[in-house]
């Protein structure tokens, strides 16, 4: 199974259509994510008593935390108009001059997966950053000239997974940074109550947290379970989402009460059952269980490294005795020993 067709993948879908009715319009509607929401309002009042627009603000973390949604909240906030963009969408330095030189006074440019831009455009983003300007050369060979086209006042809002691609210069021209963290169950379950109203679904309390409680602690992912869970109460039960009616719905999607599915329990049966709970190497789990190790490493283990259910060492991975907890195997009487069962170097 691709990390495309699992139901809690926090990645986005690429025939996913997102609610835009369910997006936080203001910093006030935003749950969870004190410490940022609290940075943010002081930054936002500041730039208001200035009557300027808010410094440039990288966003990173895991994604469907809210990255997106916090850029349209602070827009909405400076009432300020909003482009959205991707790193892999501006292939060329041209793209990004074309973007930038239309944009106006207080204008907020998003760009999400911005370790994703190449380093020809990453060159025109510095002095535009810095010092609103637009360094472009018309022109080939000795007639070629270099002219600077001064830009208004903007933001910049960058968005990233992966924090250590971004080029270290560019990373520094963003005069706030804030990592997005996993949420808690309480956050998690205030969020769905939101949700299931502006969707008009009938949930009780325990339903509620039942749907929370297996959310992995993401926003879209939730929404996504709130989704499903509510397509069961329509057809199997009166319509209303219950804890049972959310257990028996989610116990369906192969979704356990800690979130895993089916991938992840068998990656933890795999080591249990054929390598004794491991060490084990990443390309030999993924042999096992025919799965690329590179996609385990990024999209299945960080959760269960969460969990406390799996420990890297330098010969591999292991199972700890919580995951034998979990699924209800017996806890052997010896730990697994440190003994090397890798076909490839140790990535940690």
């Amino acid at each position: 199974m691709t990390d495309e067709n699992r139901l809690i993948s926090s990645n986005k879908r690429q025939n996913e259509r997102e609610n835009i009715a369910l997006r936080p319009q203001r910093l006030s509607d935003i749950t969870g994510q004190d410490k940022v929401r609290e940075n943010l309002q002081i930054m936002l009042d500041a730039a208001r008593n200035r009557k300027e627009p808010i410094s440039h603000i990288l966003f990173y973390g895991p994604p469907g935390l809210g990255k997106t949604s916090l850029a349209f909240v602070i827009a909405n906030e400076m009432g300020a108009n909003i482009r959205i963009t991707a790193g892999p969408s501006i292939e060329r330095a041209g793209d990004l001059a074309a973007i930038l030189t239309h944009l106006k006074q207080g204008d907020i440019l998003f760009i999400d997966e911005i370790h994703r831009l190449g380093r020809a455009v990453e060159e025109i983003l510095y002095p535009a950053m810095e010092d609103f300007a637009l360094d472009i050369v018309i022109g080939k060979g000795p007639a070629a000239k270099n002219v600077r086209l001064n830009l208004p006042r903007f933001t910049v809002i960058g968005a990233t997974t992966r924090l250590s691609l971004l080029a270290g210069p560019l990373r520094d021209r963003f005069g706030a940074r804030f990592r997005l963290d996993f949420y808690d169950q309480k956050a998690m379950a205030q969020i769905i109550t939101r949700a299931a109203g502006l969707l008009k679904i009938g949930i009780e309390p325990e339903g509620t947290l039942e749907i929370a409680r297996r959310a992995r602690g993401t926003p879209r992912i939730a929404i996504r379970l709130l989704e499903r869970v509510r397509d069961y109460a329509q057809t199997r039960a009166d319509g209303v989402i219950t804890g049972e009616v959310a257990i028996k719905a989610l116990d369906l999607l192969d979704i356990d009460p800690l979130g895993l599915d089916d991938v992840d329990r068998r990656i933890l049966r795999t080591i249990i059952e054929k390598f004794n709970g491991g060490p084990v190497g990443l390309s030999t789990i993924g042999a096992s269980i025919s799965e690329d190790s590179a996609t385990i490493m990024d999209v299945y283990e960080p959760f269960l490294l969460q969990l406390g259910f799996l420990a890297r060492t330098n010969r591999g991975r292991i199972v700890t005795r919580h995951a034998y907890t979990h699924l209800g195997i017996p806890i052997p009487d010896t730990p697994p020993q440190d003994e090397e069962i890798s076909d490839q170097p140790p990535l940690f």
